[in-house]
C-alpha cells in the first residue's frame, strides 16, 4: 500500500473514532427548555403521528461502555498494525506469528524426521507410526494423480501391484519421486499404416494371453521385431532402465474405462505416449520423501500379486 493510502486511512480512522466519541459526549447532557412539571420528563421535541420522542440520557453503564470501546479502538491501533503501513508498537504482524509457528512446528517434526531418515525404508514399511505419517505426505503430494491408497487411473501407474515401470525398489522408487519420470513412447502410426496398427495390436493382445487375432498377430509379429523390441524387448517384457512397460503381464497403463482394450493399444501405437511424473526433490525435503517413498515400497508389498 503507497504512503498516500495508508496516512487517508489512518486519518480517516481517527476521525471517525473521535468523531463518535465528540457525537456521545455532545448528547450526554441537553438543555431542558421551560418549566417541567415534578416528575415529567423532557422530550426531545419530535412528534410523529402523536407520539413524542423522550430526552432520556444514557444509562450510565451503556455510556461508560462506549468510551471503552473508544479507547480500546485507540490503544489497540497503537499496538497492532491496522492503519496502512503502521506495524504496531509491538511489531507483531500475522506473517510473523504464522512462521513462529511453522518454525515451532517444524523443531517438533524434526525430530522424527531425523528418526525415520536414519531408518531403512523396509525398516520403515513395518512401522505403522511412520506409515500413517508417509499416508499423510502422499495424499497431500501424490494423490491427485495415484489417487487415495495408491491404486492409479488411466495413464498414471498403481502403485499397489507387483507392476513398476522404473522398478520398485527403495532406491528406484526415491529417485523416482525425487527426480521426477519423462517417458515417451513415439507415435508409429504413420510408419505402420492403419492395418500395421491394427497387427501389431493383435500381437501385443496375444503376449498378454488375451483373445487375438491369429492372422494379424502372425503379421504384426515381424514389425513388432522392427519397431517396438528395442524398448519392450524381444519377448515383450518391457524395460525399466527405459520405464517401458511389460506388455506381458496384463496390466496396462492406459486403458480407459469407456473405450476396448484393443483400440487402447492401438491408440497408443498409433499417437505414441507422453508420461510425465514432476520432481518433487525441490518441493519436499528429503525427509519427507524417504517417508513418501516407505509408504509407497509398502503398498506393493502388502498388495503382492501372484
Amino acid at each position: 500500500m503507497s504512503d498516500f493510502w495508508s496516512i487517508w486511512i489512518s486519518v480517516i480512522t481517527f476521525v471517525v473514532i473521535l468523531g463518535s466519541v465528540w457525537l456521545l459526549m455532545a448528547n450526554r447532557k441537553t438543555e431542558v427548555k421551560g418549566d417541567l412539571a415534578e416528575g415529567e420528563i423532557p422530550k426531545t421535541g419530535h412528534a410523529y403521528d402523536g407520539i413524542e420522542e423522550y430526552d432520556n440520557p444514557l444509562p450510565a453503564w451503556w455510556f461508560w461502555m462506549f468510551i471503552a470501546s473508544a479507547v480500546f479502538s485507540l490503544v489497540y491501533l497503537l499496538l497492532y498494525p491496522g492503519l496502512g503501513n503502521y506495524k504496531g508498537l509491538l511489531g507483531w504482524t500475522q506473517e510473523s506469528q504464522w512462521q513462529e509457528r511453522v518454525d515451532s512446528a517444524n523443531r517438533v517434526l524434526d525430530e522424527q524426521y531425523e528418526i525415520y531418515a536414519a531408518t531403512a525404508i523396509d525398516d520403515l514399511a513395518a512401522d505403522p507410526a511412520a506409515l500413517r505419517m508417509g499416508r499423510r505426505l502422499f495424499n497431500n503430494n501424490c494423490s491427485l494423480c495415484h489417487g487415495i491408497g495408491g491404486v492409479g487411473a488411466n495413464g498414471f501407474p498403481d502403485l499397489s501391484d507387483s507392476d513398476w515401470l522404473y522398478g520398485g525398489s527403495a532406491e528406484a522408487i526415491i529417485h523416482s519421486i525425487t527426480q521426477g519420470r519423462q517417458g515417451v513412447m513415439p507415435a508409429w502410426g504413420a510408419a505402420l499404416g492403419d492395418r500395421g496398427v491394427e497387427d501389431v495390436a493383435d500381437f501385443v493382445m496375444s503376449l498378454s494371453g488375451l483373445p487375438f487375432d491369429m492372422q494379424r498377430a502372425a503379421r504384426g509379429a515381424s514389425q513388432y521385431q522392427m519397431f517396438c523390441v528395442s524398448c519392450h524387448g524381444r519377448d515383450g517384457g518391457g524395460m525399466q532402465a527405459l520405464g517401458a512397460p511389460n506388455l506381458k503381464d496384463n496390466i496396462w497403463l492406459y486403458n480407459q474405462a469407456d473405450t476396448s482394450l484393443l483400440e487402447n493399444i492401438r491408440h497408443s501405437i498409433r499417437n505414441g505416449r507422453n508420461g510425465a511424473m514432476p520432481n518433487h526433490g525441490e518441493k519436499l525435503r528429503a525427509e519427507k520423501i524417504h517417508l513418501i517413498s516407505a509408504y509407497v515400497y509398502s503398498l506393493s508389498q502388502t498388495n503382492q500379486q501372484p
